[in-house]
C-alpha cells in the first residue's frame, strides 16, 4: 500500500481522535442505544450491495462492459446519499472473509488486503485509506455476545476487497470509520440472520450496516449467456423475497438453496450470506430493489432496507 502523506496521517489522525470524543461514539464505546427522542428518520437504512469482481471499476480486466460497469458503479456511488443524516461508522459484512466464530476488525488503521490475484500490477496499487473503529469493535462484540454468539476480534486484518472496491466508489474520501465483521464458519443462514437481529441497534446509533456480497456467484460455471437462465431465476426470486413482510422474508432466505437455481446460483453460499445479516438487521422494514441490472452478462440485484 502507498504511503501516505504527511497532511493525510494528520487528518485521518485528527478524524479518528475527534470522533471519539464525540458524544455518539461514547454511546457506542459505552454500549448505550440512543435515545428514545430519536425518530424514525435518523435511523440508518441497511444495504446488501454486489460488489462485482476483482478490481473492476478501476482498473481493466480484459473484458469490461462499459455500459455495465458504469451502470453499477453509479448505483455504488448513489449509496452514500441513502442515509438521511451522516453515518458516524460503517459496519461491513463481506463475503471475503470467515471465522469460526463472528470476529471484527479492530486496527485504527486497516491496511488494504489484496485478496484476488491474476489482475494487472495497479490492481495491488488501489488504495482506501479510512480509519477503523475499534470503539465499534466492541460494541459488535458486545451486542453479539449478549445474543449468545462467541466472537473474537483481529488487530491485523485489513480492508478485503468485499469492502475497499465498492466503498471506494461510495466514499471515495474514505472519511467514514469502517469496521468489517466476518462471516460464521459454518455458513448457516439462520445463525446470520440472528447475528443481524442482534445488530439492529446500532441502526440507532448511527451506524450503517452493509452487506457486501453478489446475488450470483458460481465461478466455475462462469458469467454470461450459458448461466444467464439460472441466475434469472434465482434473481427473480431474491426480488420476491426481499419485498416480503419479515417473517415470510426471513422464513424463505433460511431456505434459499430450495429456490429456483438456488445451487446452481450459489454452489458455495459465502457470496449470499452477508444478506442475511442484513435482512436479520432490517427487523420489521420492507425491502425495495434498488438496483437490478448484470454483471458480465448475468444478471444481478442490489436490497435496501429503511
Amino acid at each position: 500500500m502507498d504511503h501516505e502523506d504527511e497532511e493525510g496521517v494528520t487528518r485521518r489522525a485528527a478524524l479518528v481522535g475527534g470522533l471519539a470524543g464525540a458524544a455518539g461514539l461514547a454511546a457506542l464505546a459505552n454500549g448505550q442505544r440512543s435515545s428514545e427522542s430519536e425518530s424514525k428518520s435518523e435511523r440508518m437504512p441497511v444495504v446488501f450491495m454486489p460488489h462485482g469482481g476483482g478490481p473492476w471499476p478501476f482498473v481493466d480486466i480484459g473484458f469490461n462492459d462499459p455500459k455495465e460497469f458504469s451502470a453499477l458503479s453509479g448505483y455504488l456511488q448513489s449509496v452514500r446519499t441513502l442515509p438521511k443524516t451522516a453515518p458516524k461508522a460503517l459496519l461491513v459484512i463481506s463475503a471475503h472473509w470467515e471465522e469460526a466464530v463472528p470476529t471484527v476488525m479492530t486496527s485504527e488503521r486497516p491496511p488494504i488486503l489484496y485478496d484476488y490475484y491474476g489482475f494487472p500490477p495497479a490492481s495491488y496499487q488501489i488504495t482506501w485509506p479510512a480509519p477503523g473503529h475499534p470503539q465499534l469493535a466492541a460494541r459488535v462484540r458486545e451486542l453479539l455476545g449478549a445474543a449468545g454468539f462467541e466472537t473474537a476480534s483481529d488487530s491485523r486484518r485489513g480492508y478485503d476487497h468485499g469492502t475497499f472496491i465498492p466503498l471506494k466508489l461510495t466514499y471515495p474520501d474514505a472519511d467514514v470509520p469502517t469496521v468489517q465483521l466476518s462471516l460464521k464458519q459454518g455458513l448457516d443462514p439462520e445463525e446470520h440472520l440472528a447475528m443481524g437481529r442482534a445488530l439492529a441497534p446500532l441502526r440507532d446509533e448511527g451506524v450503517f450496516i452493509i452487506g457486501s456480497g453478489m446475488s450470483y456467484h458460481n465461478l466455475r460455471a462462469g458469467f454470461g449467456p450459458r448461466t444467464h437462465g439460472a441466475a434469472e431465476a434465482f434473481d427473480v426470486w431474491l426480488r420476491e423475497t426481499a419485498v416480503l413482510e419479515a417473517k415470510a422474508r426471513d422464513a424463505r432466505l433460511a431456505q434459499w438453496d430450495k429456490a429456483p437455481a438456488g445451487r446452481q446460483s450459489h454452489p458455495r453460499e459465502e457470496h449470499l450470506l452477508p444478506l442475511m445479516v442484513i435482512a436479520g438487521a432490517a427487523g420489521a422494514d420492507r425491502g425495495s430493489i434498488a438496483y437490478n441490472g448484470t454483471f458480465l452478462g448475468t444478471p444481478l440485484s442490489a436490497v435496501h432496507f429503511s
